[in-house]
């Protein structure tokens, strides 16, 4: 089979398409036909040498995939450790479900790792309640749309941010009741002169460090941040007392380095509570570009440069 292999050279992506075996699946895992896979920032950090694989999963890139199961031929996605940019993909059974009807196979492929970490970190580790008020930085990412959606749908009210002015229109076209462009406004600021001081229940983010302070700030007493990256770095300067003050709490989280068994429960119960959004339209996957796979490179210079709206996705057959 082939495997989509990138390195960098002088500040831009190649890619090549190697031969490998095709992947025997162990116990407990399913051999996958990839429809399409989706391009995500961990890809970049996996490449620029950051992010390696947890052990005993396959270094080839990719986190999440549609496609078919190759013994029954049912359409399904997966959420990944890795292996996801490949023509194949053994997939631990439990991190498996069946793609939602109505829905084309290659969109399908945006699903799994957007909208299972908005699910973690809203549902499960956020602890998300009805009626709650939500913020999402980088609320054009997959991550962002997915988290916007599952909130309002779980009756919350969501602010959301961005850092252009171009992609405020995406965000409230999801549902954000206010779009807030941090290259002119700040976000606190906007949010207490539209809704009041300490208002917000759970914050997602994963800017990190300069976005930190500016939560606390809007957080109402018993609020959580939930912070799941560091795209602004890792090192922040907090004010304890006030984060004292508010009994707030500053969750880490990650996907990708929990166990199979833990994903599993989580997929479980995404499966329950989240996937019967899709066929009814209260859930939709943004999809910025598709791509075949012979362009591929192209997906993650996009990524990397900031200009894609929702999901890219990497297209490796069409049927």
């Amino acid at each position: 089979m082939r495997y989509l292999r990138v390195v960098e050279e002088q500040g831009r992506y190649v890619a090549s398409l190697p031969e490998m075996a095709q992947p025997t699946p162990a116990r407990g895992e399913v051999l996958i036909r990839v429809t399409a896979s989706g391009v995500n920032r961990a890809d970049l950090s996996q490449i620029a040498g950051r992010y390696p694989p947890p052990p005993g999963e396959s270094e080839i890139l990719g986190l999440e995939v549609s496609g078919t199961l190759v013994e029954t031929g049912e359409p399904v996605c997966a959420l990944l450790a890795g292996g996801g940019h490949a023509e194949y993909v053994a997939a631990p059974a439990g991190q498996v479900f069946r793609a939602p009807a109505g829905l084309d196979l290659v969109t399908a492929a945006g699903i799994p790792e957007a909208f299972l970490t908005a699910f973690v970190n809203l549902i499960v580790e956020g602890g998300l309640e009805r009626e709650a008020t939500v913020l999402v930085h980088a609320g054009a990412s997959g991550v962002g749309l997915a988290a916007i959606q599952i909130s309002k749908r779980s009756g919350a009210r969501v602010a959301a941010t961005t850092r252009s002015a171009d992609k405020l229109k995406a965000l409230e076209a999801v549902g954000a009741g206010l779009a807030i462009d941090t290259s002119r406004r700040d976000f606190a600021a906007e949010i207490e002169q539209r809704w009041g001081r300490e208002a917000v229940d759970v914050v997602l983010d994963p800017v990190g460090a300069s976005s930190l302070p500016g939560d606390i700030q809007v957080l109402k007493t018993g609020g959580r941040i939930v912070v799941l990256s560091t795209m602004s770095g890792s090192e922040a300067s907090l004010d304890l007392a006030l984060l004292m003050r508010k009994r707030a709490r500053i969750v880490g989280s990650t996907l990708r380095a929990r166990s199979r068994a833990e994903k599993a429960t989580i997929v479980s119960r995404f499966k329950d509570e989240i996937l019967p959004g899709f066929p009814t339209g209260a859930l939709r996957v943004v999809v910025d570009a598709v791509f075949p796979v012979a362009r591929a490179a192209e997906t993650f210079q996009r990524m990397r440069e900031n200009r894609n709206v929702g999901k890219i996705l990497i297209a490796w057959r069409s049927d």
